[in-house]
C-alpha cells in the first residue's frame, strides 16, 4: 500500500522492497555505515531506502549536467550488462560491459580509448580497473555500492544491492528516468518508454 511517506519517493516503497534494493550482505564497511538502516536476525545488513532514493536523485542530477556522450556506464560482471546497456541506450551515454581493457581511460593510442566527463560503475570491486584509471585522470566516479564495498576514489555512492538482477534493473531504470527528467527531455512526472523488466538481465547469464 502507498503511504504519505512512500509517495515522496521516486517509486512507492513497496516497489523498492520488492526489487530488493535494500538487501545488503553480512559484511559492512566503514564507507557504507551511514547508509545502513539495521541488521536482520540472519545477519544481513539492510540499507536505508530513503537514502537510496536520495542518492539516485543526486546522481541523476549530477549526470544530467554533462553531454550524454561524455557519460560512461560500466559493468564488468554479467548481471550488470543489460541494465548498463539499457541506461546508455535511453540516455545517450556510452556503455562499457565485460572486461574493462586496461588503458581505456589513460592510453590515447588504444582503439577503445574514451575521455568521459563522468563514470558510473556497477560494483567497485569488479570495476576496480575502471575506478583506478578514472582516478588517475580526474574523472568523477559514481558507484553503486553494497554494504560490503569499499569506496576509494568514489565521488558519489549510491547505496544499493548491486548483486541482484531486479535491484540493478530498477536502479538503472530510475537513474535513466531521472536523468531525462533533469535534462528536460521528458516532463518532471513522465516515465520513460521502456519498462523496468527490459532493464533486467536474463537469469541464464548467471
Amino acid at each position: 500500500m502507498a503511504t504519505a511517506e512512500s509517495s515522496e519517493l521516486l517509486v512507492p516503497l513497496e516497489v523498492y522492497l520488492a526489487a530488493g534494493l535494500h538487501i545488503g550482505t553480512r559484511i559492512k564497511t566503514k564507507a557504507m555505515l551511514p547508509f545502513i538502516y539495521r541488521v536482520r536476525p540472519d545477519g544481513l545488513y539492510v540499507l536505508d531506502v530513503r537514502k537510496i532514493d536520495e542518492r539516485i536523485r543526486i546522481a541523476a542530477k549530477f549526470i544530467a549536467q554533462f553531454p550524454p556522450h561524455k557519460v560512461v556506464a560500466i559493468s564488468s560482471r554479467q548481471y550488470g550488462w543489460q541494465p548498463v546497456e539499457k541506461f546508455a541506450a535511453i540516455t545517450g551515454a556510452r556503455a562499457i560491459t565485460g572486461r574493462f581493457i586496461p588503458g581505456t581511460f589513460t592510453n590515447p593510442r588504444l582503439p577503445t580509448y574514451v575521455e568521459p566527463s563522468v563514470a558510473i560503475v556497477t560494483d567497485p570491486r569488479a570495476d576496480e580497473q575502471a575506478i583506478d584509471e578514472a582516478a588517475k585522470v580526474g574523472i568523477p566516479i559514481i558507484a553503486l555500492c553494497d554494504t560490503d564495498n569499499r569506496a576509494s576514489f568514489v565521488e558519489l555512492i549510491i547505496p544499493v544491492n548491486n548483486k541482484g538482477r531486479k535491484a540493478l534493473a530498477l536502479t538503472f531504470w530510475l537513474l535513466a528516468r531521472q536523468v531525462l527528467r533533469y535534462r528536460g527531455d521528458i516532463p518532471p512526472d513522465a516515465d520513460i518508454p521502456v519498462s523496468v523488466e527490459e532493464f533486467e538481465a536474463k537469469p541464464e547469464v548467471y
